[in-house]
């Protein structure tokens, strides 16, 4: 991957880790990417959002960041796994309550591992996303055009992003949400 090149990160955080609220949390892991040499080009508002689903904990604080790094897809999706680690993530329920939730939304224009895999992942039926997780990563992220606490918060990284399979850019995508959803994410 070119130096250089697009990174776009979702963060989130419900619950409070060390004695920090998810806002501290926040800003505590993108110090931690810093610390691991991934650039921070930039950092939207932080949002409070309802929980996702719906009544499965406290609301999150969400935010996107747009990074800059040399690594390539995988290697980032390792160290946003260790920097959840250093900040009390347990993966062990899929949607639980969780002190972070760092998310790779998207490395420039790449589509990983493949169309057809990103697909089968993209028109998942919402159930079955429940009792599922893709066993290796997907890009872009599969969800991210449905979901308004990641939409709101990209608005303020990455407007003009255009989404290499759907076509459509990131202020397209948000402003196809229905109102009631976008009206749902707040800034903090």
């Amino acid at each position: 991957m070119p130096v250089g090149q697009e990174i776009l990160i979702a963060l989130g955080a419900n619950t409070p880790f060390g004695g920090d609220g998810p806002v501290e949390t926040l800003r505590s892991a993108l110090a931690g990417l810093q610390a691991r040499g991934v650039s921070v080009r930039k950092v939207g508002r932080f949002y409070k959002t309802p929980c996702f689903p719906k009544d499965a904990g406290p609301d999150y604080v969400n935010a996107c960041a747009a990074l800059c790094s040399d690594l390539g897809p995988e290697s980032l999706l390792e160290m946003l796994h260790s920097v959840e680690a250093d900040h009390g993530r347990i993966r062990a329920v899929r949607w639980a309550a969780r002190s972070l939730d760092l998310d790779l939304l998207a490395v420039g224009h790449e589509i990983v591992p493949d169309l057809p895999s990103y697909e089968k992942w993209r028109t998942l039926p919402l159930d079955a996303q429940t009792a599922r997780a893709p066993d290796r990563l997907i890009l872009p992220h599969p969800r991210l055009h449905e979901r308004a606490f990641v939409l709101v918060p990209l608005m303020d990284v990455a407007p003009d992003w255009r989404h290499p399979v759907i076509g459509l850019t990131v202020r397209q995508m948000h402003d196809a949400l229905p109102a009631e959803a976008r009206g749902e994410v707040k800034p903090v």
